[in-house]
């Protein structure tokens, strides 16, 4: 029932508008809002930035056409959004690869630290959380929303080194969030048995008097670091738990055994990761799922697309280069072939216990740390929407003028209802949402 709808009733009732409150959650009335339809989102990664001739289509509205690299994805044009021109204004410590990546989806600045890259200033995490991880906690603060994981994070190559050109989710200030390369952990995590499971839910329990005789002799910061990890050993504790409760809709995909963790086997790790990523949706295990491509300065050799060039080292060459440009444009074309798999993957699953598919309620965005290799440009960020579920107007390609990437964030969470005010640096969000609708 709007808001017409329910003014009328309350006038032929003769009631004040002032009981509206009181009686909008009563089922019987009708008068509570109609259910949000189910929402997911994907952020999909991959590094070293793009080749702008190649990548950005030249027209804008409805009538667009999509370059070499964009071209797997002309079945589902119509489902897509082409942001051109969103740029990463986030400053201070650090390199462009490392704010690229840490700040891609926390669009707030890293805080000091002792990592040194490219620049003057090293830097260290970054200084607030990830979008990805601020709507995972918005849908899990929510019963209808909330699920076991709250959101999945998917790596296909990403190395075991942590700091700020691996990670792009962030769970809080200083909290990276390691997304797991290896499928078969992945699988582990998402259907296996916890072995020792009476053993780790007592582990508390057991050390409780031995925590609050430390409590009192720690700091605040070493007492706020002690929680975090209680909590953390309580999260698991409950997915344990969840997971004997989750009756699974389907079956878990079969993987391929013996597929190692290794740089030539990533075409086949990064259908098993979809494939899980896909399931796990269907199982509503998460809403919110990441998938990240290797990591910033990835050096990775595409050696199954006859490509012996480590990826970072290809991105640095000229312009005038045209071997790199042909290189280059062929390995961005095939992460938007892993896209297109998802896509298909998405709109070929009916979704469960409603009408269309899943990717009539999945958003996913594709996106990159630089806008340009060569130049390390935080300009023009690669930026591409495809699929449903959050009110957009998609079949579009968009030019806007070095809009900050918060904006864009900010698009996102409305979407879903979370109504924040800003997101990362506040200053960024001046201009409130982008508006895409």
């Amino acid at each position: 029932m709007n808001a017409i709808h329910r003014r009328q009733f309350i006038k032929s009732v003769g009631l004040s508008a002032a009981s509206l409150p009181f009686l909008i959650g009563l089922p019987s009335l009708g008068l509570a809002a109609p259910a949000r339809p189910r929402q997911r989102l994907v952020v999909m990664f991959s590094p070293n930035g793009t080749i702008p001739p190649n990548f950005w289509p030249d027209e804008t509205g409805a009538d667009f056409k999509l370059k070499e690299i964009l071209s797997p994805l002309e079945p589902f044009k119509n489902r897509m959004l082409v942001l051109n021109g969103l740029a990463n204004k986030v400053r201070g410590d650090g390199d462009n690869h490392m704010r690229g990546m840490s700040c891609l989806l926390t669009a707030i600045e890293l805080f000091p630290g002792n990592i040194q890259g490219g620049s003057d200033t090293p830097a260290g995490w970054a200084s607030g959380i990830s979008i990805d991880q601020e709507i995972k906690n918005y849908f899990q603060s929510r019963e209808e929303t909330r699920t076991r994981f709250g959101s999945l994070e998917f790596g296909v190559g990403v190395t075991d080194r942590a700091d700020p050109w691996t990670r792009m989710s962030y769970a809080g200030p200083n909290q990276p969030v390691a997304p797991i390369s290896d499928p078969y952990q992945m699988y582990q995590k998402l259907y296996g048995q916890m072995k020792d499971k009476e053993s780790l839910q007592s582990i508390l329990d057991d050390v409780q008097d031995d925590l609050k005789k430390v409590r009192k002799i720690i700091s605040a910061e070493d007492r706020r670091l002690l929680e975090e990890h209680q909590s953390l050993v309580r999260q698991m504790e409950k997915e344990i738990t969840d997971a004997g409760k989750q009756k699974l809709r389907v079956d878990p995909p079969a993987l391929q055994d013996g597929i190692a963790d290794q740089n030539d086997n990533v075409p086949r790790l990064s259908r098993m990761q979809i494939d899980l990523l896909v399931n796990s949706f269907v199982n509503d295990m998460a809403r919110v799922a990441t998938l990240q491509y290797t990591k910033s300065v990835g050096m990775a050799r595409m050696n199954w697309l006859d490509i012996r060039d480590g990826h970072h080292s290809l991105s640095h060459e000229p312009d005038k280069n045209e071997d790199a440009v042909t290189k280059l444009t062929k390995i961005n074309k095939w992460f938007c072939g892993e896209l297109r798999y998802l896509v298909e993957k998405l709109s070929t699953t009916p979704e469960p216990g409603s009408s269309g598919t899943m990717l009539d309620n999945t958003l996913i965005v594709w996106t990159n740390e630089l806008g340009k290799g060569n130049s390390h440009t935080l300009n023009n960020i690669p930026f591409v929407l495809i699929g449903g579920g959050f009110g957009f107007q998609m079949g579009r390609s968009l030019k806007f003028e070095g809009t900050p990437h918060n904006r864009l964030h900010l698009a996102l969470a409305h979407a879903v209802g979370h109504k924040i005010p800003t997101f990362g640096k506040a200053a960024l969000c001046e201009a409130g949402p982008l508006v895409l609708s």
